[in-house]
């Protein structure tokens, strides 16, 4: 079932906030990013080796991982960027403001759509009560929640008119790469890689488990619209803030515990929708496939 499986990964999505911030002590969020990029496209592609599955190289296949990574790199920079400025209670909430802009994008504004996310929305104030002024890392957060928002809507189109296993694959090899790129930037010192207890936990959770993670839901999005899929992931900063509570020593009152159940509540109704994914598949778009 798509909807439980896009619910356990949230558990993981959850474990890369307070992960990603105890990682960040160390090291600088670029240089991170790499890591964590790099780790899980070797992952990847040595099962697909072990597979022999071979990917899908035609013109079409490199635009569209093109497009998906160029948002998904925005995304992620302007997330671990904010994140190192601001709590990850705060980054994990601000996030998740994709729950938003996903049918706002799609135009996909029906009444039960806005009443689980406001459910959503308002536990999620309750959770984390982000302060009244918003700081830098704030902003840039929002920002990432603004292309994770552009990236889902892509994967819901991609995957369901080419192969999304090389689509995946596609996506790890460009971030990778871009990644590598842009850590040049921030002149890391060697000292930032040395494999600390912290680095290597971030990155088994970020670079391993996220990986596997983002496979579900390219997955998931072939048989789900996207503003369900951005729904039933508003359970992630509640994982978040739980995670970050109990690791980091982020504060979780009686409000922050009420604001989950809320989340919760809101992720329920909306996994409840009928009849979406019929009018949330794109017109058919003709790829030629090599790939086995």
């Amino acid at each position: 079932m798509p909807q439980l499986a896009l619910l356990l990964t949230t558990f993981v999505w959850g474990a890369t906030f307070p992960a990603t911030k105890a990682a960040l002590e160390q090291i600088s969020p670029l240089s991170f990013l790499f890591l964590r990029f790099l780790l899980g496209m070797i992952v990847v592609f040595a099962v697909l080796l072990l597979m022999r599955r071979a990917l899908t190289r035609d013109a079409g296949m490199l635009r569209m991982s093109l497009i998906a990574s160029a948002w998904l790199f925005l995304g992620y920079v302007l997330q671990t960027v904010g994140l190192h400025l601001t709590t990850a209670s705060n980054s994990a909430f601000i996030t998740v403001l994709y729950v938003v802009f996903v049918p706002l994008y799609l135009r996909r504004l029906g009444a039960h759509t806005w009443v689980s996310n406001g459910i959503a929305l308002v536990g999620l104030w309750f959770l984390v009560k982000p302060a009244a002024s918003a700081n830098l890392g704030d902003l840039l957060t929002l920002g990432s929640a603004a292309a994770f928002a552009a990236h889902m809507v892509c994967l819901e189109r991609y995957t369901r008119v080419t192969d999304s296993v090389s689509l995946f694959a596609w996506q790890l090899v460009m971030m990778t790469v871009a990644m590598l790129a842009a850590m040049w930037w921030e002149q890391p010192s060697a000292a930032m890689f040395e494999p600390s207890r912290v680095l290597v936990i971030g990155l088994v959770v970020t670079g391993v488990l996220a990986t596997g993670a983002f496979a579900v839901q390219m997955w998931a999005q072939q048989l789900l619209p996207a503003q369900q899929v951005a729904l039933l992931f508003a359970v992630e900063p509640a994982v978040a803030a739980w995670l970050a509570w109990y690791f980091l020593g982020e504060n979780l009152d009686a409000q922050g515990w009420f604001g989950s159940a809320l989340i919760l509540g809101g992720v329920l109704l909306g996994s409840w929708t009928t009849g979406d994914v019929s009018s949330a598949s794109p017109e058919p778009v003709t790829v030629r496939s090599e790939g086995g």
